[in-house]
């Protein structure tokens, strides 16, 4: 369940780095920008031999798209008569909006054969979805631009203005001179593979790795099926479990439907157990056995178990997610484990300790776990008063508001009939579970 209270919108810091980012962008040179020269203008135009003379027409241009962020283009599928032949860019001495110009009297006319790597780009790229990493959007290119950097050309930028579509789509004198409108540089540019098409995804961009969960989240929910399933496969496993918590309820349901029940699976075990409750919750019974059967044994126990909850009680908003240790334990030992849960540090706010049974005794803050205990204390040297919240699984929503109120606490320990702990109701989700309330609840009044 995604949080109803995360922003959507980066910080100033964010915007900050984006625009640094555009700044070092190709298309910065303002000579790169005058040169660009249009790939759907060039669709149609003329190629002409040493003499002037018209051999063919350009059909498409072929980018190399495993050589780095600006693919270079290897060579041009010309239409002679009704064959297709590929002209390789050494051949050719000039590009423009005009056409193109041989650099030799002959033009071999072998058949096009697709290489390895290489992208048609009117028929793989135009118009499929494409991410513009620096504005965090999901975008369809209009039209792509090349230009020549250092005697190559290369593919360095995508216009996705409506203009340039609407003029693409008329005349073809209206074609034979287009004028970017909204051009973003390639180099901000991740481009996915087709259905049916040998296109296969490009290397990860590195700002999109490194962008927040709920941007992710923003471009996994306007991507398309195949793109997204592209997407998430590329990501690291715990960046694409974290998108998907901030995504909506019915984007994640029908991103489980539609993925394969492998990465579907994955993708759960991954996710806090919670957020992997929630959205088995959302799914048929028969698909949700489906995905906890390819699960990893420990992930579908624990799923399978908080499942039993019914939701809107504690055992069903609870994540099983704490760091448990007995009462004779020494703080150093506690602390190495904890270097084992960094993923979970904003979740995790204290320590939960037990007695020889089991038993609840004491939660205590990780301040005083980390930075006052000696590490050869016990962590029985840390249990003390103020006690922990304590609530039973079968707690009803609007008691568990009426406690969170009246502690004031970060989080309620769950526990069974024998005060074992077996999981932890967190304020935000807590939140999650007031905001999608059927009924409105009422909050207790709290006395100073």
């Amino acid at each position: 369940m995604s949080n109803p209270f995360s922003t959507r919108t980066t910080g100033a810091a964010a915007r900050r780095e984006r625009r640094e980012r555009r700044t070092r962008r190709l298309l910065a040179n303002r000579a790169v920008a005058d040169a660009l020269v249009s790939v759907a203008g060039l669709a149609g135009r003329p190629v002409q031999d040493t003499e002037g003379q018209v051999v063919g027409r350009i059909f498409d241009l072929v980018a190399r798209w495993d050589d780095g962020a600006y693919p270079p283009i290897t060579g041009l599928v010309v239409r002679v008569g009704f064959r297709r032949a590929f002209v390789p860019i050494e051949r050719i001495a000039s590009l423009t909006h005009d056409g193109a110009r041989l650099a030799t009297s002959t033009l071999d006319l072998r058949d096009f054969r697709r290489r390895e790597s290489e992208v048609l780009l009117v028929r793989d790229v135009i118009d499929h979805q494409l991410v513009d990493v620096d504005g965090v959007r999901v975008i369809r290119a209009s039209d792509l631009y090349i230009a020549r950097l250092a005697g190559t050309y290369r593919l360095v930028g995508a216009d996705v203005g409506m203009g340039t579509l609407l003029r693409r789509l008329g005349p073809a004198r209206w074609r034979a001179r287009p004028t970017p409108e909204r051009v973003i540089d390639w180099g901000a540019i991740q481009s996915f593979g087709q259905a049916g098409h040998p296109l296969q995804l490009r290397r990860p961009n590195a700002a999109l790795q490194a962008m927040r969960p709920a941007d992710l989240a923003d471009l996994l929910e306007e991507l398309g099926r195949s793109q997204r399933q592209e997407l998430l496969g590329h990501l690291d496993p715990e960046a694409a479990a974290d998108a998907v918590e901030e995504m909506e309820a019915e984007d994640v349901e029908q991103l489980l439907r539609q993925a394969p029940t492998g990465q579907g699976a994955a993708l759960l075990a991954q996710m806090e157990p919670d957020e992997a409750v929630d959205a088995l919750r959302d799914l048929d019974p028969d698909e949700r056995e489906e995905l906890l059967a390819v699960m990893p044994a420990d992930s579908a126990r624990e799923l399978n178990t908080l499942l039993r909850y019914p939701e809107g009680q504690a055992g069903g908003l609870m994540t099983s997610r704490m760091v448990l240790t007995r009462h004779d334990e020494p703080v150093g030992t506690v602390r190495q484990r904890l270097r084992g849960h960094t993923d979970h540090r904003e979740e995790l706010d204290s320590v939960v300790v037990v007695d020889d049974d089991g038993r609840l005794l004491d939660t205590v803050p990780l301040f005083d776990v980390l930075l006052l205990a000696e590490s050869d204390q016990r962590m029985a040297d840390l249990v003390e008063e103020p006690w922990p919240v304590t609530v039973a699984p079968d707690t009803p929503l609007p008691e568990l508001v009426e406690k969170f109120v009246e502690s004031r606490a970060h989080s309620l320990v769950v526990v069974d009939a024998e005060e074992r702990p077996v999981g932890r109701v967190l304020a935000d989700d807590l939140i999650d579970a007031l905001v999608d309330a059927p009924r409105r609840i009422r909050f207790p009044r709290v006395v100073e």
